[in-house]
C-alpha cells in the first residue's frame, strides 16, 4: 500500500511541478505588461473622448449638442461622432457628403 502511494506522488510531481512553472510565467508576464502600461500612460495623459472643434459644435433644441453637418445622411446626430463615414472630421468638403432626403415625417 505504502509503495503504491509513493508511485502515485512521485508521477504527479511532474504535472505539477509543471504546472508551477506555467503559473510562475503568466504571473510574469502579467506584471511586465502592467509595467510596460504604466510607463508608456505615465508621461502623459490619454484623453478618453476627443473634443470635437468647437466651431463644428452646436446645440439643437430638443436633442441636444451635435457636430458634423446635420444635413448630410451618414450624420450620427451625436456630440461625439460625426458620421460612419468620416467621423473624425471635417464636414467641410467631405467627399462622402450625401444630402439626407426629407420625408414628411421629418418636417414635422
Amino acid at each position: 500500500m505504502l509503495k503504491t502511494l509513493l508511485v502515485l506522488v512521485i508521477g504527479c510531481l511532474p504535472s505539477l511541478f509543471s504546472l508551477w512553472i506555467i503559473r510562475k510565467a503568466q504571473w510574469r508576464t502579467r506584471m511586465r505588461i502592467r509595467q510596460a502600461a504604466n510607463t508608456f500612460t505615465s508621461g502623459r495623459r490619454v484623453p478618453q473622448h476627443p473634443r470635437p472643434l468647437e466651431h463644428d459644435r452646436y446645440y439643437l433644441e430638443g436633442v441636444g449638442y451635435l457636430i458634423g453637418d446635420i444635413s448630410c445622411q451618414y450624420n450620427a446626430r451625436s456630440g461625439y461622432v460625426r458620421c460612419a463615414v468620416n467621423p473624425s472630421g471635417p464636414c467641410e468638403g467631405c467627399r462622402f457628403y450625401e444630402a439626407k432626403e426629407v420625408s414628411c415625417r421629418d418636417s414635422v
